[in-house]
């Protein structure tokens, strides 16, 4: 959990108590989690920014970013490692990767496949559109359910996907990617800088990229080892410059229209 407040004012402790008892029996979310997901809902901001101010405000703070993602080269890759817990940044302008750790996690390794199952997703994304106004912090959407998504969800007879995937900030997490407040600044930035469009997002169930590990991929599923290629696929990728990972907009899998930035989701 942050350090941040936990709480802003008495009546939020009822609100608090009430959310952590009711969300707890509803999704068998751990207490820590539902404390942390119901400060941020009791002490979100009433005021709307918009992404060049939040932008601006990161870039008052933190100066060094400016020159960070001037050298992206226009291109940028979010992969995140399930089982590693972690997230990378990669961009063909920069030596090495970012790396973030991931201050909490849901689930389990394997895809999500429906509405409530706490699951973060597995499989080769864009995003859609970046929140200035997001109940923890700042937030990215992953275009999760993608095309491939739908077309094994419908072969299997499943619907009510789910969805609003994000990478965000604090550590409270049911099938999101939290990095922490500082982490999700430094993302948020660099995404505005480069474009959403110009952004793609590989969601591993482990850093595939020295070798696979059955162990980490049993599954009934009888369309995860196909899954789990595409994804050693898109790992392998490293020539930033030129793979197929960074997409324009109509190729980007599972694009959507961007709507509007303004949404306050989490």
């Amino acid at each position: 959990m942050t350090t941040r407040r936990l709480f802003c004012g008495g009546a939020a402790f009822a609100v608090l108590a009430v959310c952590v008892v009711v969300g707890a029996w509803v999704r068998g979310t751990s207490p820590a989690e539902l404390v942390e997901i119901c400060r941020a809902a009791v002490c979100a901001k009433t005021g709307r920014a918009t992404v060049a101010e939040r932008v601006a405000a990161i870039a008052e703070k933190r100066p060094e970013l400016k020159s960070v993602a001037g050298s992206a080269g226009g291109k940028l890759r979010i992969l995140v490692f399930k089982n590693e817990r972690i997230v990378e940044l990669e961009s063909p302008g920069w030596k090495e990767p970012r790396k973030y750790p991931m201050t909490g996690f849901s689930g389990k390794l394997g895809p999500k496949l429906k509405e409530g199952d706490c699951q973060i997703p597995e499989g080769v994304y864009g995003i859609e559109y970046l929140n200035p106004n997001s109940l923890f912090h700042l937030s990215l959407k992953v275009s999760y359910p993608n095309a491939d998504d739908k077309a094994r969800a419908k072969a299997d007879g499943r619907t009510d996907l789910g969805g609003d995937i994000m990478i965000h900030g604090g550590s409270a997490t049911v099938g999101c990617i939290p990095v922490g407040d500082d982490a999700v600044e430094e993302i948020f930035y660099i995404a505005s800088a480069v474009g959403i469009e110009n952004i793609s997002v590989v969601i591993a169930p482990y850093d595939m990229r020295n070798g696979r590990k059955p162990e980490l991929e049993r599954s009934p599923l009888k369309w995860y080892p196909g899954l789990c290629r595409e994804i050693e696929t898109a790992l392998g990728k490293s020539d930033v410059n030129g793979g197929h990972l960074f997409f324009t907009t109509n190729e980007r899998p599972g694009y959507c229209s961007v709507p509007s930035i303004e949404r306050n989701n989490p």
